[in-house]
Protein backbone atom coordinates (compact mmCIF):
# COMPACT_ATOMS: atom_id res chain seq x y z
CA UNK A 1 0.00 0.00 0.00
CA UNK A 2 1.18 3.34 -0.84
CA UNK A 3 2.27 6.04 1.86
CA UNK A 4 -0.55 8.13 -0.09
CA UNK A 5 -3.03 5.96 0.28
CA UNK A 6 -2.35 4.79 3.89
CA UNK A 7 -2.33 8.72 4.50
CA UNK A 8 -5.93 8.50 2.99
CA UNK A 9 -7.27 6.39 5.19
CA UNK A 10 -6.02 7.29 8.10
CA UNK A 11 -7.57 11.65 7.18
CA UNK A 12 -10.78 9.50 7.10
CA UNK A 13 -10.34 7.41 10.44
CA UNK A 14 -9.37 10.85 11.90
CA UNK A 15 -12.38 12.77 10.21
CA UNK A 16 -14.74 9.48 11.84
CA UNK A 17 -13.26 10.05 14.76
CA UNK A 18 -13.83 13.89 15.73
CA UNK A 19 -17.13 13.68 14.02
CA UNK A 20 -18.12 10.70 16.46
CA UNK A 21 -16.70 12.71 19.07
CA UNK A 22 -18.14 15.86 18.03
CA UNK A 23 -21.66 14.01 17.71
CA UNK A 24 -21.27 12.34 21.39
CA UNK A 25 -20.47 16.40 22.72
CA UNK A 26 -23.89 17.52 21.28
CA UNK A 27 -25.73 14.67 22.26
CA UNK A 28 -24.91 14.97 25.83
CA UNK A 29 -23.35 18.23 26.72
CA UNK A 30 -25.49 20.93 24.86
CA UNK A 31 -28.87 22.62 25.95
CA UNK A 32 -31.95 21.79 24.45
CA UNK A 33 -34.69 24.32 25.75
CA UNK A 34 -38.14 23.07 24.29
CA UNK A 35 -41.50 24.81 24.54
CA UNK A 36 -45.15 23.71 25.69
CA UNK A 37 -48.59 24.70 26.47
CA UNK A 38 -50.83 23.52 29.38
CA UNK A 39 -54.16 24.72 29.04
CA UNK A 40 -57.07 24.61 31.38
CA UNK A 41 -60.45 26.32 32.28
CA UNK A 42 -59.71 26.46 35.95
CA UNK A 43 -56.59 28.59 35.54
CA UNK A 44 -57.09 32.12 37.05
CA UNK A 45 -57.15 34.77 34.15
CA UNK A 46 -54.54 36.11 36.34
CA UNK A 47 -52.07 33.33 35.38
CA UNK A 48 -52.43 33.21 31.54
CA UNK A 49 -49.04 33.48 30.63
CA UNK A 50 -47.17 32.05 33.61
CA UNK A 51 -44.06 30.31 32.78
CA UNK A 52 -42.64 27.41 34.48
CA UNK A 53 -38.78 25.74 33.92
CA UNK A 54 -38.39 22.23 34.57
CA UNK A 55 -35.13 21.07 35.90
CA UNK A 56 -34.95 17.30 36.21
CA UNK A 57 -31.78 14.63 36.85
CA UNK A 58 -29.28 16.76 36.88
CA UNK A 59 -27.49 13.40 38.31
CA UNK A 60 -24.38 16.04 39.43
CA UNK A 61 -24.01 16.74 36.15
CA UNK A 62 -22.53 20.46 34.68
CA UNK A 63 -22.82 22.61 31.91
CA UNK A 64 -19.73 24.92 31.93
CA UNK A 65 -18.08 25.53 35.41
CA UNK A 66 -20.40 25.13 38.28
CA UNK A 67 -23.71 24.84 35.56
CA UNK A 68 -23.14 28.87 34.66
CA UNK A 69 -24.30 27.53 31.10
CA UNK A 70 -27.24 26.40 32.52
CA UNK A 71 -28.08 29.38 34.99
CA UNK A 72 -27.06 31.70 31.84
CA UNK A 73 -29.73 29.62 29.76
CA UNK A 74 -32.40 30.10 32.09
CA UNK A 75 -31.92 33.50 32.78
CA UNK A 76 -32.57 34.73 29.12
CA UNK A 77 -36.27 32.83 29.30
CA UNK A 78 -36.85 34.52 32.46
CA UNK A 79 -39.51 32.03 33.68
CA UNK A 80 -41.61 32.80 36.47
CA UNK A 81 -41.35 29.93 38.51
CA UNK A 82 -38.46 27.05 38.47
CA UNK A 83 -39.62 23.60 39.31
CA UNK A 84 -36.62 21.03 40.38
CA UNK A 85 -38.00 17.44 40.14
CA UNK A 86 -35.51 15.71 41.30
CA UNK A 87 -32.31 13.75 40.95
CA UNK A 88 -30.29 16.59 41.63
CA UNK A 89 -27.38 14.58 42.65
CA UNK A 90 -26.40 10.61 42.91
CA UNK A 91 -24.81 8.62 45.80
CA UNK A 92 -21.06 9.86 46.07
CA UNK A 93 -21.47 13.83 45.15
CA UNK A 94 -20.62 16.41 46.80
CA UNK A 95 -24.03 18.56 47.20
CA UNK A 96 -21.71 21.38 48.15
CA UNK A 97 -20.70 21.55 43.85
CA UNK A 98 -24.10 22.79 43.00
CA UNK A 99 -24.20 26.17 45.70
CA UNK A 100 -23.37 28.41 42.97
CA UNK A 101 -25.99 26.62 40.76
CA UNK A 102 -28.66 27.20 42.97
CA UNK A 103 -27.67 30.65 44.15
CA UNK A 104 -27.75 31.86 40.48
CA UNK A 105 -31.55 30.16 39.85
CA UNK A 106 -32.51 31.86 42.68
CA UNK A 107 -31.64 35.56 41.44
CA UNK A 108 -33.62 34.26 38.28
CA UNK A 109 -37.81 33.45 40.12
CA UNK A 110 -38.60 31.38 42.71
CA UNK A 111 -37.38 28.04 42.73
CA UNK A 112 -39.25 24.66 44.41
CA UNK A 113 -37.52 21.85 44.62
CA UNK A 114 -38.85 17.62 45.53
CA UNK A 115 -36.94 14.58 45.69
CA UNK A 116 -36.41 12.19 43.34
CA UNK A 117 -35.42 8.24 43.66
CA UNK A 118 -31.72 9.08 43.85
CA UNK A 119 -31.50 11.21 46.97
CA UNK A 120 -32.72 8.85 48.70
CA UNK A 121 -30.26 6.16 47.52
CA UNK A 122 -27.75 9.08 49.05
CA UNK A 123 -26.26 8.52 52.52
CA UNK A 124 -27.76 10.00 55.27
CA UNK A 125 -25.44 12.50 55.67
CA UNK A 126 -24.79 13.85 52.06
CA UNK A 127 -28.84 14.00 51.65
CA UNK A 128 -29.32 15.68 54.72
CA UNK A 129 -26.71 18.13 53.67
CA UNK A 130 -28.31 18.52 50.41
CA UNK A 131 -31.51 19.84 51.83
CA UNK A 132 -29.75 22.17 54.63
CA UNK A 133 -28.30 23.55 51.04
CA UNK A 134 -31.36 24.02 49.09
CA UNK A 135 -32.85 26.10 52.22
CA UNK A 136 -29.66 28.08 52.45
CA UNK A 137 -29.57 29.04 48.96
CA UNK A 138 -33.20 30.00 49.39
CA UNK A 139 -35.01 26.95 47.50
CA UNK A 140 -38.09 25.73 49.15
CA UNK A 141 -38.54 22.21 49.19
CA UNK A 142 -42.11 20.78 48.70
CA UNK A 143 -42.59 17.59 50.94
CA UNK A 144 -45.72 16.26 50.62
CA UNK A 145 -47.34 19.74 51.21
CA UNK A 146 -48.87 22.37 49.20
CA UNK A 147 -48.32 26.55 49.23
CA UNK A 148 -50.55 29.41 47.51
CA UNK A 149 -48.98 31.50 44.35
CA UNK A 150 -50.97 34.71 44.33
CA UNK A 151 -51.11 37.18 41.45
CA UNK A 152 -53.40 40.12 41.31
CA UNK A 153 -56.13 38.81 43.58
CA UNK A 154 -56.04 35.26 42.13
CA UNK A 155 -54.34 32.12 43.53
CA UNK A 156 -53.20 28.66 42.12
CA UNK A 157 -52.14 25.66 44.27
CA UNK A 158 -48.60 24.35 43.95
CA UNK A 159 -47.94 21.13 45.42
CA UNK A 160 -44.55 18.61 45.79
CA UNK A 161 -44.47 14.83 46.64
CA UNK A 162 -41.51 13.27 48.23
CA UNK A 163 -40.55 10.17 45.62
CA UNK A 164 -41.93 7.37 46.91
CA UNK A 165 -38.46 6.01 48.05
CA UNK A 166 -38.82 8.43 50.85
CA UNK A 167 -40.07 7.87 54.42
CA UNK A 168 -42.35 4.59 54.39
CA UNK A 169 -45.30 6.38 56.44
CA UNK A 170 -45.10 9.77 54.20
CA UNK A 171 -47.95 11.24 53.03
CA UNK A 172 -49.84 9.69 49.97
CA UNK A 173 -50.62 11.65 46.64
CA UNK A 174 -54.39 11.20 47.92
CA UNK A 175 -53.83 12.00 51.27
CA UNK A 176 -52.24 15.76 49.77
CA UNK A 177 -54.47 16.59 47.46
CA UNK A 178 -57.37 15.74 49.62
CA UNK A 179 -55.94 18.21 51.69
CA UNK A 180 -55.72 20.64 49.01
CA UNK A 181 -59.38 20.39 47.86
CA UNK A 182 -60.43 20.47 51.94
CA UNK A 183 -58.43 23.51 52.61
CA UNK A 184 -58.43 25.63 48.73
CA UNK A 185 -61.99 24.54 46.95
CA UNK A 186 -62.88 21.55 44.67
CA UNK A 187 -61.95 24.18 41.64
CA UNK A 188 -58.79 25.17 42.65
CA UNK A 189 -55.81 24.79 39.99
CA UNK A 190 -53.15 22.65 41.30
CA UNK A 191 -50.03 22.11 39.72
CA UNK A 192 -48.27 19.60 41.18
CA UNK A 193 -44.20 18.66 40.87
CA UNK A 194 -43.69 14.71 41.19
CA UNK A 195 -40.16 13.06 40.11
CA UNK A 196 -42.07 9.68 38.97
CA UNK A 197 -43.20 10.01 35.33
CA UNK A 198 -45.82 7.17 35.30
CA UNK A 199 -47.96 8.42 37.35
CA UNK A 200 -50.64 9.86 35.05
CA UNK A 201 -53.85 7.28 35.83
CA UNK A 202 -53.17 8.55 39.55
CA UNK A 203 -53.20 12.42 38.58
CA UNK A 204 -56.13 12.01 36.33
CA UNK A 205 -58.10 10.35 39.14
CA UNK A 206 -57.13 12.38 41.26
CA UNK A 207 -58.26 15.74 39.51
CA UNK A 208 -54.71 17.65 39.38
CA UNK A 209 -54.45 19.94 36.84
CA UNK A 210 -50.71 20.06 35.72
CA UNK A 211 -47.94 17.79 37.00
CA UNK A 212 -44.46 18.40 36.48
CA UNK A 213 -42.14 15.61 36.04
CA UNK A 214 -38.82 13.58 34.74
CA UNK A 215 -37.58 10.55 35.83
CA UNK A 216 -37.88 8.69 32.62
CA UNK A 217 -34.44 10.51 30.55
CA UNK A 218 -36.50 10.56 27.56
CA UNK A 219 -36.12 6.62 27.41
CA UNK A 220 -31.98 6.96 27.20
CA UNK A 221 -31.74 6.23 23.57
CA UNK A 222 -34.85 7.27 21.31
CA UNK A 223 -35.36 6.73 18.06
CA UNK A 224 -37.54 8.71 15.41
CA UNK A 225 -41.01 8.03 15.49
CA UNK A 226 -40.43 5.07 17.99
CA UNK A 227 -39.78 7.73 21.01
CA UNK A 228 -37.84 6.38 24.23
CA UNK A 229 -36.40 2.68 23.86
CA UNK A 230 -35.56 2.23 27.62
CA UNK A 231 -38.21 2.59 30.77
CA UNK A 232 -37.13 2.87 34.15
CA UNK A 233 -38.22 -0.38 34.84
CA UNK A 234 -35.98 -2.49 32.09
CA UNK A 235 -39.05 -2.03 29.52
CA UNK A 236 -38.89 -1.50 25.96
CA UNK A 237 -40.57 1.59 24.85
CA UNK A 238 -42.38 2.76 27.37
CA UNK A 239 -45.36 5.23 27.70
CA UNK A 240 -45.26 8.74 29.12
CA UNK A 241 -41.31 9.28 28.38
CA UNK A 242 -41.14 12.13 27.19
CA UNK A 243 -43.40 15.80 26.12
CA UNK A 244 -46.86 16.88 27.26
CA UNK A 245 -49.94 14.25 27.66
CA UNK A 246 -53.40 14.97 28.48
CA UNK A 247 -56.27 12.40 30.04
CA UNK A 248 -59.26 13.59 31.04
CA UNK A 249 -58.27 17.81 32.40
CA UNK A 250 -54.54 16.21 33.28
CA UNK A 251 -51.64 16.96 31.67
CA UNK A 252 -48.74 15.22 32.58
CA UNK A 253 -44.91 17.32 31.71
CA UNK A 254 -42.37 14.82 31.23
CA UNK A 255 -38.52 16.34 31.17
CA UNK A 256 -36.14 14.63 29.50
CA UNK A 257 -34.00 15.29 32.03
CA UNK A 258 -30.36 16.67 32.28
CA UNK A 259 -28.08 14.05 32.84
CA UNK A 260 -27.09 10.81 32.23
CA UNK A 261 -27.95 7.38 33.60
CA UNK A 262 -25.22 4.92 35.40
CA UNK A 263 -26.52 1.66 33.59
CA UNK A 264 -26.22 3.73 30.36
CA UNK A 265 -24.01 7.04 30.58
CA UNK A 266 -24.76 8.38 26.99
CA UNK A 267 -27.86 10.07 25.48
CA UNK A 268 -28.50 9.37 21.87
CA UNK A 269 -30.92 11.56 19.72
CA UNK A 270 -31.73 12.64 23.30
CA UNK A 271 -30.18 15.84 24.21
CA UNK A 272 -29.97 17.32 27.99
CA UNK A 273 -33.68 19.33 27.95
CA UNK A 274 -35.21 21.82 30.10
CA UNK A 275 -38.57 22.22 29.44
CA UNK A 276 -40.85 25.37 29.91
CA UNK A 277 -44.46 25.43 29.93
CA UNK A 278 -46.79 28.17 29.61
CA UNK A 279 -49.96 27.60 31.47
CA UNK A 280 -52.75 29.29 29.16
CA UNK A 281 -56.92 29.23 29.47
CA UNK A 282 -58.80 27.61 26.27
Amino acid sequence: MSNQRRGRRAARLLLTVLLLAGFAWYENDTLQLSRFTAVNALLPNCFRGFRLAVLSDLHGKEFGTCNAELVDRLSKENPDLIAICGDLCDRGDDPERLRSMLVGLVKIAPVYYVTGNHEWSMDTAAREALFSLLSECGVTRLRNEYRLLTKCGQSIVLAGVDDPNGPADQKTPAELVSEIRSGCGQDAYVLMLSHRNDQMELWSRLGVQLVLSGHAHGGVVRLPYLGGVFGTRGELFPGYDAGLYEDRGTALLVSRGLGQTRWLPFRFLNRPEIPVVTLETP
